[in-house]
């Protein structure tokens, strides 16, 4: 984790503000659950899968509702969490600076806060966009105020029903095993949460040293003077290929099956508090209608990525050249386009994810289980698309719902808070904008069902409170015989 005490000191003057600001509003919430124990081991109230900003938003919304018993888990080391020092590789957020992202609706708590008690509010307004690096240090200093208990290097390996209705995670940290017993698991695993990357099945004739997804590690030293060739040209596409033009590539070309490169962000124009809190509420067709749509037009790479791209004069982007196959030439790949062959030295597939549940093993036991969109939603005319009818088929708090009424109901104690969430909740749960509403709406979820599952001990606390507010003393019991007049009136 970065070294926060680096940080400038008036970071302690916001921390400070911060404090005041949770302590006028009594947050957090004075914890409330009953604990419970399930065969001598304490039972954890909620686990949460992935400690990056939609994983520290959902935990910061729980405490502050006074689920004081949940834990983060993230298999990545402190500070590495999410995609921002890892596979990210464009140098500024997509997103517009001013969005206040996971601050919960705390002013103290928001970037712009954090990044003008760093540098000071001349730097915020000669500020165009965050740098990646920067909003990554802003997680950890989230996580570090607001003091949520996460756990690193630790990966769930298996979740499990129990008989008791609740769910064993078989989790790993250092090579040694662990079992924690919860009552609800939030996954908060980002865009491949439900999935992976994904590559067309013509690249498993490729040989792995040649070839990565955005999504890889990738040694971009290595690939100095070497041709390099980008499938796609989304942003993901260009930031890649930037970096392996940036680290010398001798030249990069890009393919696309497009005509044109979309030019306008749709779901951008209508952005508004109507569609964060509205889209849940939409018809189902008109869920489907607004999305298909929208991925039907494609989102724009940012400007500043396509000019990073553009000002190598050794970088070409072909359009109209969807891929027709791979060939293995020695230590070459043959691209074969309908335009003609290119051979590169590598091939970078900026091919996004794909919603399998086959790819993850730690839902082995449930994937059966879980209702997509296509199990009960019939496709409308002239608008399939194998991303929706795929998706997940959210409740209200973002549980998986069963395909079979009865068949697993532990089911519902699982919820999605990732990427595919989108076609039932729209987008509250992997970007910037409007994840802090949707951690609300998660964890008030979470919040009515542990009350309502612990109905009697909590009905039980009710009758046993016996804390007096009134002690006898404040009204002494005179016997005064009534006035003639009064006792004989009527009479």
């Amino acid at each position: 984790m970065s070294d926060l005490a680096t940080y400038p000191d008036d970071l302690d003057a916001l921390e400070a503000r911060l404090q005041q600001d949770l302590s006028w509003l009594e947050l957090p919430a004075k914890a409330w659950v009953p604990a419970r124990e399930a065969g001598g081991q304490p039972v954890v109230d909620v686990v949460i899968i992935g400690g990056g900003m939609a994983g520290l938003v959902a935990s910061g919304m729980l405490k502050r509702l006074g689920v004081a018993n949940h834990i983060v888990l993230d298999k990545a080391p402190a500070g590495k969490e999410g995609p921002w020092v890892t596979f990210a590789r464009m140098r500024t957020l997509r997103s517009p600076k001013q969005l206040t992202g996971p601050a919960m609706g705390l002013p103290a708590l928001t970037f712009r806060a954090y990044y003008e008690a760093r540098f000071g509010r001349d730097a915020w307004l000669a500020l165009d966009r965050a740098p990646r690096e920067t909003w990554m240090e802003y997680l950890i200093w989230y996580r570090k105020v607001l003091e949520l208990p996460v756990r690193n290097d630790v990966s769930v390996d298996t979740i499990r029903p129990r008989d008791d209705g609740m769910l064993d995670l078989m989790c790993v940290q250092d090579g040694r095993s662990e079992k924690i017993v919860a009552r609800h698991v939030v996954l908060a695993t980002g865009r491949d949460g439900l999935g992976g990357p994904y590559v067309p099945k013509f690249a498993k004739s490729i040989d792995r040293r040649y070839w990565a997804h955005t999504a890889d590690e990738i040694d971009f030293s290595a690939l100095r003077g070497k041709w390099v060739g980008v499938i796609g040209a989304g942003a993901s596409a260009m930031d890649n290929a930037a970096s392996a033009l940036e680290a010398g590539a001798a030249r990069l070309d890009m393919f696309v099956r497009r005509s044109e490169l979309p030019r306008i962000n749709k779901f951008t124009g209508i952005g508004s508090q109507g569609v964060v809190h509205g889209f849940a509420g939409l018809p189902d067709e008109w869920k489907w209608r607004f999305l298909n749509y929208a991925m039907g037009q494609q989102t724009p790479p940012p400007r500043p990525s396509v000019l990073r791209v553009s000002s190598f004069e050794q970088a070409y982007l072909h359009l109209e050249s969807p891929i027709n196959g791979l060939q293995q030439d020695g230590d070459q790949v043959i691209v074969i386009t309908p335009r003609r062959s290119y051979p590169v030295d590598f091939l970078i597939f900026g091919t996004g994810f794909k919603i399998d549940l086959s790819n993850r093993p730690e839902l082995a036991a449930f994937e059966p289980h879980i209702r997509l969109w296509r199990d009960r939603f019939p496709t409308p005319s002239g608008m399939a698309n194998g991303e929706l009818e795929g998706s997940p088929d959210l409740g209200d708090a973002f549980e998986f719902l069963e395909k079979e009424q009865g068949s697993c109901p532990t089911l519902s104690r699982i919820h999605c808070f990732n990427f595919p969430a989108t076609l039932s909740h729209g987008k509250l749960t992997g970007d910037i904008p409007a994840i802090s509403e949707g951690a609300d709406r998660l964890a008030r979820g979470i919040v009515r069902s542990l009350f309502v599952e612990d109905r009697e001990k909590h009905f039980a606390n009710l009758q046993a409170f016996d804390t007096p507010e009134l002690l006898g003393d404040e009204w002494a019991d005179d016997e005064i015989e009534a006035p003639s007049e009064l006792s004989s009136e009527g009479t």
